[in-house]
């Protein structure tokens, strides 16, 4: 089965989900949306030409096949939490970054160098629910500018322990308007996080096409 065939939400209207919400519209892909601000969910919603339902994040939860959980990690773990067992059978993906402002203008993670959101947040969901590291390696800005590139696409990386999940989420970036290249298991999540090697703001600094990305994962 495909993405089509699955209902995808998007947990979450900051700046990654809001660029996500544009990115799937802009494949013409039809998904809820969801966030803690209802004004904020509609007036997103507004501008994505009748491709997103705006949902409370309950509804997302009980519908979505799919959840991207476009959130800091507190609330992802909030979430977890909340929700429990109600996530047995779904998909989530996770765009998760662990870290918060230094003080000097710049970033510092919030969990140990060694340790990776997507391995934490993947121990914590229940039996059944499988977890996709994604839409993590690129910026907000980076990943709307970049979406659709010609004559050869930008890749997104992404890891999965699970191979029917790992499929759904690919199809999910191809809508998005990148090539989807998949880096391993979740124990590879390291790698797509903020100073990890494959993020934008990490060794690889860059984007990067598939050709490109196949000579460094």
């Amino acid at each position: 089965m495909t993405i089509s065939d699955h209902t995808v939400a998007i947990v979450g209207t900051g700046n990654i989900g809001g660029t996500l919400a544009s990115d799937f519209a802009a494949g013409g892909r039809d998904f809820l949306l969801a966030g803690r601000n209802a004004a904020a969910a509609r007036n997103l919603a507004a501008g994505l030409d009748g491709h997103a339902e705006v949902v409370s994040v309950d509804e997302a939860v009980e519908r979505a096949d799919v959840l991207v959980l476009a959130v800091w990690l507190d609330a992802f773990e909030q979430l977890i939490a909340q929700y429990g067992e109600r996530l047995a059978g779904k998909v989530i993906v996770d765009p998760s970054n662990p870290v918060a402002p230094d003080g000097n203008g710049g970033f510092k993670k919030i969990i140990g160098e060694q340790e990776s959101s997507g391995q934490i947040l993947a121990g914590r969901l229940p039996a059944g629910a499988r977890l996709v590291k994604a839409f993590s390696t690129l910026s907000a800005g980076t990943l709307a500018a970049a979406a659709r590139r010609e004559p050869e696409r930008a890749v997104l990386f992404y890891a999965a322990d699970d191979d029917a999940a790992a499929d759904l989420v690919a199809d999910l970036i191809r809508t998005g308007g990148y090539e989807p290249v998949r880096v391993g298991g979740l124990d590879q999540s390291i790698r797509l996080e903020v100073f990890g090697d494959l993020h934008e703001y990490g060794a690889l600094g860059r984007v990067v096409t598939k050709s490109e990305a196949l000579k460094v994962i």
